[in-house]
């Protein structure tokens, strides 16, 4: 199958742009939706198919809003192997694209986010990747290595491959190019189908990605050390909001004005270097309003410095910037926001979550007690079967692949700094890297969106120009939209170039930003 797959991809890549505009418009199913019922392929279970003239699709996961389809669809359940499941809808016009969504967090339903492309004639599948669950809980792993296989890189890949051959069973036709984004967890994924299985698609957008594992949960666990030394006390985090308040005040007094503007955006928090001994002491280290802490100022210190490792960076720090920000430090990394009352930090659920089920296969493992001690050794396993670590995308290149990454700067869930590590690695690997891949960086933004700068693009048709159009990303409006009102316009550039303000004119504009190398 695999084989087969790589063969149309190639012979798709060669047809002519014009020829395959051609190709893509306005398929028709060659035999009926309830037909479908009938498909027999290796260790596959249909398990629902219905067809609808127009309907409201409600997602399995709470976050995810319902989608109004407004077009005729097939919508198909599915089950490969045991527990792989997967939504694959079809619409009744097609376009001759294929669109797969990634999942967030530890996934365990599924989450079809590209849902409303449908009514644009793709058709559009989301996996639940291979277990049952919510997202912020792992318990599903232990000791279950097919649970961990499928969630770590096989879930993505084997609902790929059946998707795109009940596509061409539908339609008479395989995809004419293939496309999946994802974000967080689904960037991960993103990553690992351009390193491991290069022939699943045209093309691929990772956001945020969350892809070295072990890495991410060790600088989890130590922050949580200082942040919640107490393991029994879990309601009164060592930060508190009025930390955050007075932090990025701080920062911003020190930093703000560097990139020439007062916005409380940072082009690039890199440049921005903030010493915390100047920050306000309570006095006999008792803590108030107003001032910090020395365990506070330590807990901070732990969260802006990388994680180091027997000599070794595992993981870098956090830019500075957005800390008191709604949904930035408060839910991911203080433990403060009003949100999750009763609940730690969305660090300390991962981080415990990953190190308890998918690295210890232990349920007793004590966050507090770790010492780090022959981490990459014991770590080894889980990185095996999680991590899309490789900077080597010769082979993705070869078939003529196309990637666009994307991290918000203030991302509070997962650092900007590891993806640009990342990318630079494979930098050095290929010095053409960016004919097929290409990095931006979102000044004044959080994990995947949300924040002060603007966080909205169409990465769906930025990635099919690339692919179908050969035109590359080169300078990239993005927006800040507002209760439907765009308020704030910037351009981003392909890393390591950025935008820089001109100096003159409304900074919410981004005709008035240009392009610095």
């Amino acid at each position: 199958m695999r084989s087969l797959i790589t063969t149309l991809t190639l012979l798709v890549a060669l047809i002519p742009f014009d020829i395959a505009a051609q190709v893509n418009a306005n398929r028709k199913p060659c035999l009926p939706c309830v037909e479908l019922r009938k498909i027999q392929l290796p260790d596959l279970t249909i398990i629902k198919v219905e067809s609808r003239a127009k309907d409201t699709i409600r997602s399995q996961e709470v976050w995810i809003p319902p989608v109004a389809i407004n077009v005729p669809y097939c919508r198909l359940e599915g089950r490969i192997s045991k527990e792989i499941y997967f939504e694959l809808v079809l619409p009744q016009q097609w376009n001759g694209r294929f669109l797969m969504s990634g999942n967030g967090g530890f996934a365990g339903v599924i989450q079809n986010t590209l849902l409303s492309y449908v009514n644009k004639g793709y058709a559009v599948v989301g996996t639940n990747t291979g277990h049952q669950g919510n997202s912020v809980q792992a318990g599903w792993a232990l000791n279950n290595m097919e649970r961990q296989l499928n969630f770590g890189k096989l879930a993505v890949h084997r609902t790929a491959v059946v998707s795109k051959s009940i596509i061409d069973k539908f339609y008479c036709s395989a995809p004419s190019y293939s496309y999946f984004l994802g974000c967080s967890r689904g960037g991960g994924q993103a990553m690992m189908e351009a390193q491991q299985y290069p022939e699943d698609f045209n093309g691929i957008v990772a956001g945020a990605p969350a892809f070295d594992w072990p890495a991410i949960g060790a600088k989890f666990i130590r922050e949580c050390q200082a942040n919640y030394p107490d393991p029994k006390d879990l309601k009164n985090p060592v930060i508190t909001n009025d930390n955050l308040k007075l932090l990025q005040k701080f920062v911003f007094e020190q930093c703000d004005q560097l990139d020439g503007l007062n916005d409380q955006i940072l082009n690039d928090p890199r440049n921005c270097q903030i010493d915390l001994s100047k920050l306000p002491l309570c006095p006999n280290d008792v803590a108030a309003s107003g001032c910090f802490t020395k365990q506070q100022l330590n807990a901070i210190r732990a969260i802006y410095d990388p994680m180091i490792i027997d000599s070794m960076q595992i993981y870098p720090g956090f830019p500075p910037g957005l800390e008191a920000e709604n949904g930035s430090w408060d839910a991911w990394i203080a433990g403060t926001s009003p949100s999750m009352q009763g609940l730690p930090s969305l660090h300390y659920l991962f981080g415990t979550e990953m190190f308890k089920y998918l690295v210890y296969n232990d349920p007793s493992w004590n966050y507090s007690q770790y010492e780090f001690k022959n981490f990459l050794k014991e770590t080894a396993y889980a990185a095996a079967f999680l991590n899309a670590t490789s900077p080597d995308y010769s082979s993705f290149k070869k078939l003529n692949g196309k990637m666009i990454m994307y991290h918000g700067w203030n991302d509070p869930a997962l650092s900007a700094l590891a993806t640009i590590r990342h990318y630079e690695e494979a930098m050095n690997k290929n010095n053409d890297l960016l004919s097929n891949v290409r990095l931006f960086l979102l000044p004044g933004v959080l994990h995947c969106d949300g924040g002060i700068g603007p966080d909205h693009v169409d990465w769906v048709s930025l990635i099919q120009d690339w692919v179908e159009k050969n035109k590359a990303p080169e300078r990239v409006v993005v927006s800040k939209i507002v209760n439907g009102k765009t308020v704030m316009t910037r351009p981003v550039f392909p890393y390591p170039k950025k935008a820089v303000y001109n100096g003159s004119g409304d900074a919410n504009l981004e005709k008035n930003f240009s392009e610095k190398k």
